[in-house]
This record gives C-alpha cells, structure tokens and sequence, in this order.
C-alpha cells in the first residue's frame, strides 16, 4: 500500500516540480502546503494532502473531487432514494 502511495506521489509530484526548477525539494513542499492550505508545521505535512493538492491544483473549481464523481446523481430524488435503498444497481 505505501509502495502505491509513494509511486502515486513521484508521479503527480515530478512534472508539477518540474515547472518550479528554481525551488529544491522543502520549499516545493512547503509552496504545496500553503497554496493547500496547510498551517500546521511542514512536518506533519500528510502524504494525502499532497496527492489530493496536486490532483486538484490545476482543475476547474466546478469540477467535482475524483473519488466522488462515482456517487454523483443529477437528480436530488434519485440520490435521495439511492441512499436510503430503494433504488438498488
């Protein structure tokens, strides 16, 4: 699990550094921490905040968050009855 956690980091991490040659490693980190958000010391910087800041860093604000794209209904009703078990796939 940390392997697939580590080669999903280096991957989204790599071409977004890339655009930051100028920086080393910390203060890329601690730019990504900010732009996140992130006021706790750099320390206790999760890896999770990371994938999920450059996932989302350069997508279109109205865009829903990957994960809950699966559960996204477009009609109130049918999520409502979705929920609750009435409607089963």
């Amino acid at each position: 699990m940390k392997c697939h956690r580590l080669n999903e980091l280096i991957s989204l991490l790599q071409p977004a550094w890339q655009q930051e040659p100028d920086l080393n490693l910390v203060q890329f980190l601690q730019k990504m921490a900010d732009e996140a958000g992130f006021t706790q010391p750099l320390a206790d910087l999760s890896d999770d905040v990371l994938i999920y800041h450059l996932k989302l860093r350069n997508a279109d604000k109205s865009e829903a968050i990957p994960g809950l794209q699966k559960d996204y209904e477009d009609d109130f009703k049918t999520a409502l009855l979705r929920a609750r078990g009435v409607i089963k796939d």
